[in-house]
């Protein structure tokens, strides 16, 4: 079985988190592994190499860049003299969906639908790696969501700028209601309402808002509140010194205990342990 990575065990509380990789001219990765959560773009800086995945093999070069869902497994291997190296930008997919339904970028859900990871062969290879390099160079003083924001908004119409319209174009891939209800959940006050509360900013049916989610996000309601707790919880755990039992009674939990039994189970670590790693994360 492959490995399942959620996004929080790798940004520690930041909002996303960026790594510059390498792998020899016959190296790999040991097996084959999937998101939980989040989604990565990664832009190829030098060599090429190989993108394993279950329905085959994908080659990779200098300036290519490449989406990959959390449905997506996946593995790299180097090719050639140089071997491949490439820097990669992880992120929470729930923050993705947002951003892609307030810009209207994909407006057709080809990258969603599509049978594996999306790969941009790119016009201007340098501007795309420059894009990448910015980055990077952020996460390494320390990221905010903004950078994040701003990475999308300079990589993507390098990219696939047919999938960029303008405001007055196709229509959005998740309904308006859908978007704002989700956008509006991200608010603190929100959170701790759940289900329900979500239920009320969509103002439509539970059926209704249960099959609209999945249709545009692939979710449930639950999982996608319970996601979005999470995250907040880890981002609380990193960069407040507020207690465990705090910190889940602001994100909604209706005990230490059951925050402590979600927390695990998505984590694998306790919340304690968690908090100790991230510290010593952002530690220069």
């Amino acid at each position: 079985m492959s490995q399942l990575l959620r996004f929080e065990l790798s940004a520690l509380g930041r909002p996303y988190h960026a790594a510059r990789v390498r792998f020899g001219p016959r190296s790999r990765d040991s097996d084959l592994h999937g998101h939980a959560d989040f989604h990565e773009l990664m832009g190829v800086v030098a060599g090429s190499g190989e993108h394993l995945l279950d329905t085959g093999t994908e080659p990779l070069a200098a300036g290519d860049v490449v989406l990959v869902r959390p449905r997506d497994r996946h593995a790299f291997a180097g090719t050639g003299v140089e071997g491949l190296e490439f820097i990669n930008v992880a992120f929470p997919s729930s923050a993705w969906h947002g951003f892609l339904d307030l810009t209207r970028a994909n407006p057709g859900r080809s990258w969603d639908s599509a049978r594996g990871p999306v790969t941009f062969r790119t016009q201007d290879g340098r501007a795309v790696l420059a894009v990448f390099e910015r980055v990077l160079e952020r996460f390494g003083r320390g990221p905010g969501v903004f950078d994040l924001l701003q990475f999308w908004i300079d990589l993507l119409p390098l990219v696939s700028p047919e999938e960029v319209p303008s405001p007055a174009s196709l229509e959005r891939p998740a309904p308006d209601w859908l978007a704002k209800a989700c956008t509006a959940m991200r608010h603190e006050v929100n959170l701790r309402g759940g289900v329900p509360r979500l239920q009320e900013l969509a103002a439509v049916s539970p059926a209704h808002l249960a099959r609209t989610m999945r249709t545009s996000y692939g979710l449930t309601p639950t999982a996608f509140v319970m996601d979005l707790r999470l995250e907040h919880a880890g981002a609380l755990l990193a960069t407040t010194t507020e207690t465990v039992s705090a910190i889940a009674v602001r994100c909604g939990f209706s005990s230490q205990s059951y925050f402590t039994r979600c927390f695990v189970a998505a984590h694998a670590l306790s919340p304690s342990a968690f908090r100790r790693r991230a510290q010593r994360a952002f530690v220069p």
